[in-house]
């Protein structure tokens, strides 16, 4: 059966699972001592967000704030610090992280020395060896200076993302992203001076009056520069961002089809280029160097996020901060963040079921071009995709979503791939379904 066109192929871009918009004030707020206690540690996920941007692009619905008055991130940063010392102290003394990452926002709006105290909370005081481990850094042309950069090198990271979105300036500002082709081009070659193994190219489709030639275009302006990745994201315009406030609700037809036509056409160009498709919408050049040496595995480790807007993963219990989009109410939870004097409990978050555990595992592994190794999941879980979720396994078949011949592997046919992002909401509890719904966009 084809899929039918009437349906939206971009119901939601699922990079974790239960959906932020899914977690509850969580019941007499418990304490990480316990949450962490029987917890597996020796491969831990360590990520630090810095929600401040110079500029809030038109799509964006992140958990930043624009500007910072003065004397704030220095503020975020004591915060940050006297997190980490509880946190780390919640943790088993010989807990050991795999990997690490900054996000936001954009960490490098914080100051050379800035960065280097961020580096330094998270060595010193969460015990994150940043030489030794994968470290991941996200970045915006106009802040990927050379002071800040030179920190970030020296201090271990292995990959700096670089959110470019598009290389024409008419696009740019059609998604409300003030930038110039010269910047991101001048950044760029900072960037690559620097020598980080691994730069990540951030592109965007779907932009208003973009059209094939000039996505292509600007995927050989990125491929000119030979990134090691390449991150494609279709366009979305959610609720409370600057495109959001002046868009009519929901995708059409005509927007649909120009998204899926411009996915296409960008994967088949980076295919033809020399890279692989690692997910609908990364893309890996094909012997580069790696980010990661794939130690981590997102489906069964734990993660510990430290700041505002950072999630931590338990095998029974997702937890985090407060999160908004407007301005205002990202402002008020920065302020109170700041001013904590308390990080030893968790304060929102979603309970793991078995249920729920299954169906992150799925949705992790699902999304990926390498699918679900099946013996692994029979090994975890005793028992196989098929049987837990037979009318949604089924369902994808039927509408010619997953692939056929590997007795190994459950895995999303080309087809599939370009569908993920209305794949993966499927495969969401009723439970996560209902308290997303119920959710309050602020």
């Amino acid at each position: 059966m084809s899929t039918a066109t009437t349906e939206s192929p971009y119901r939601s871009y699922v990079y974790a699972y239960p959906h932020k918009t899914a977690y509850r004030p969580l019941p007499g707020r418990p304490r990480l001592a316990e949450l962490w206690q029987d917890e597996k540690q020796d491969a831990l996920s360590l990520y630090l967000h810095v929600p401040f941007c110079e500029v809030r692009c038109g799509f964006c619905n992140l958990f930043t704030r624009i500007g910072s008055p003065e004397g704030l991130t220095t503020a975020y940063l004591d915060a940050l610090e006297r997190q980490a010392r509880q946190v780390r102290e919640a943790l088993a003394p010989q807990a050991r992280f795999a990997l690490a990452a900054f996000g936001g926002g954009t960490p490098t709006y914080l100051s050379a020395a800035e960065l280097e105290r961020l580096c330094d909370i998270a060595e010193v005081r969460m015990g994150a060896d940043l030489r030794a481990v994968p470290l991941s850094v996200e970045a915006s042309p106009d802040t990927a200076t050379a002071d800040r950069l030179r920190v970030l090198a020296e201090r271990g990271t292995t990959r700096l993302s670089l959110g470019v979105q598009s290389f024409l300036d008419e696009e740019a500002r059609a998604a409300v992203r003030p930038q110039k082709r010269a910047a991101v081009e001048a950044a760029l070659g900072r960037v690559r001076e620097a020598g980080f193994p691994v730069l990540n190219i951030d592109l965007i489709y779907g932009i208003d009056g973009q059209t094939p030639a000039s996505w292509v275009a600007s995927l050989d302006a990125a491929l000119a520069w030979q990134p090691e990745e390449l991150y494609l994201y279709p366009l979305y315009i959610r609720p409370l961002t600057g495109l959001g406030r002046h868009a009519p609700a929901g995708p059409s037809p005509e927007w649909d089809a120009q998204r899926l036509a411009l996915y296409r056409a960008g994967r088949d160009h980076l295919l033809a280029e020399g890279y692989e498709q690692v997910s609908m919408r990364m893309f890996r050049r094909v012997g580069a160097a790696r980010a990661s040496a794939g130690e981590y595995a997102c489906q069964t480790d734990g993660m510990v996020g430290l700041g505002c807007g950072a999630r931590s993963y338990t095998s029974r219990l997702h937890y985090s901060f407060d999160y908004a989009v407007d301005a205002r109410e990202v402002r008020r939870i920065i302020d109170d963040y700041v001013a904590a004097p308390d990080f030893s409990r968790a304060e929102l978050g979603w309970a793991m079921t078995d249920e729920e555990t299954r169906r992150r595992h799925l949705v992790q592994s699902l999304l990926q071009g390498e699918g679900v190794d099946l013996a692994a999941y029979r090994e975890r879980f005793g028992s196989t995709p098929e049987r837990d979720f037979p009318a949604e396994l089924a369902e994808f078949a039927a509408r010619g979503w997953l692939a056929a011949g590997d007795p190994a592997r459950l895995l999303l046919s080309p087809e599939g791939l370009a569908w993920s992002d209305a794949v993966g909401p499927r495969l969401f509890s009723a439970a996560v379904r209902a308290a997303m719904a119920e959710y309050e966009a602020k």
